[in-house]
């Protein structure tokens, strides 16, 4: 079995996060993002996963020099240049040679997903693509699908106007196609699958679709990367895992509740730190206080200072000692 993960993205609503680091490099808990959607893949038979490369693909080489992340072997295919969706799909399928049923996952989206049922789904249909549906509270930001008793796509509706979604089941980023997807894709161009090739397969009555309301999370904005970590050490996603790096330095005296402090970072005398989430090698120093926020890695967060409202510090940045933030991005994000 054979996967295709979407990972080109710049990550522009993660800046300054993503101004250097993709964001499916970003830590989520003590592993790259990436790491968990892989892992997830492998443990329902993917044996390979085709790693559809635009943005910094440098850092993903460099990261698995063996060509194996969580177990499963990777192929690297670079784009020449921004190809949307079902071209960066078209693109990485082609260049690793993909001939047979397979499937695509955003990198950005962390589920329990079932993929072993929505792939035996997809083979009781039939059809040329089965995607998986989640339910959310606000549709307008997704690609809405509408289906029938039978789970064939009635039309696919990306991103309706509010209060106009004909369902709140929405594409949850995870496909199985068959290769004959991939001669419906003009090569050498943009092409988006939400809203060129699945309008086609609907309009065609050649696409199904899975309704799941297992966990599911697209992790692409500063609230949502908080929100994976805490899901994972609140054991929403099963097995609870540390908050605290084992090479973490916490000070006797901080106060530290309900945030993840990584790999090497150190928090100071008296530093107050809620619901926040600390990347690798970073400082707060003595009476510093970070509250829903983020801290890059190998930043230092100065002495008294106070983060509040989803502030987002970037690598390795100085916060100057005293200085009162909310709702910043630090470098500012033009």
């Amino acid at each position: 079995m054979r996967a295709v993960v979407l990972v080109g993205g710049f990550g522009t609503r993660l800046r300054p996060l993503t101004s250097t680091t993709p964001k499916q490099m970003l830590p989520v808990v003590d592993r790259p993002m990436i790491e968990r959607v892989v892992r997830s893949l492998g443990d329902h038979g993917v044996t390979e996963a085709v790693l559809s490369l635009g943005y910094r693909p440098d850092a993903f080489i460099e990261s698995y020099p063996d060509d194996t992340c969580a177990g499963v072997h990777l192929v690297y295919a670079v784009e020449p240049e921004p190809l949307d969706t079902a071209g960066a799909v078209r693109f990485a399928a082609r260049a690793a040679d993909i001939d047979d049923t397979f499937i695509v996952v955003n990198g950005d989206v962390l589920t329990d997903l079932d993929i072993s049922a929505l792939w035996s789904f997809h083979r009781e249909r039939g059809g040329a693509g089965t995607i998986a549906l989640t339910p959310v509270e606000d549709p307008s930001r997704y690609g809405v699908v509408p289906i029938d008793g039978d789970g064939r796509v009635l039309a696919f509706v990306e991103k309706p106007a509010a209060g106009t979604a004909p369902s709140n089941w929405v594409n949850a980023g995870t496909y199985v196609l068959e290769p004959e997807v991939l001669d419906r894709i003009d090569a050498g161009r943009r092409v988006s699958i939400e809203r060129e090739t699945f309008p086609g397969l609907a309009a065609e009555n050649a696409l199904f679709a899975v309704q799941s309301d297992a966990y599911w999370l697209d992790a692409g904005t500063p609230a949502s990367y908080l929100q994976a970590q805490f899901d994972i050490i609140d054991g929403r996603r099963g097995r609870l895992e540390a908050a605290i790096h084992p090479s973490a330095a916490i000070d006797a005296t901080a106060t530290v509740e309900h945030s993840v402090v990584m790999a090497g970072a150190s928090v100071g005398p008296g530093v107050e730190l809620l619901d926040s989430v600390v990347l690798p090698g970073a400082r707060l120093e003595a009476g510093s206080s970070i509250v829903g926020s983020i801290v890059g890695a190998r930043s230092r967060i100065g002495a008294e200072a106070r983060l509040r409202d989803l502030t987002v510090v970037g690598h390795e940045v100085e916060v100057a000692s005293g200085l009162e933030l909310s709702g910043a991005r630090i470098p500012e994000v033009e």
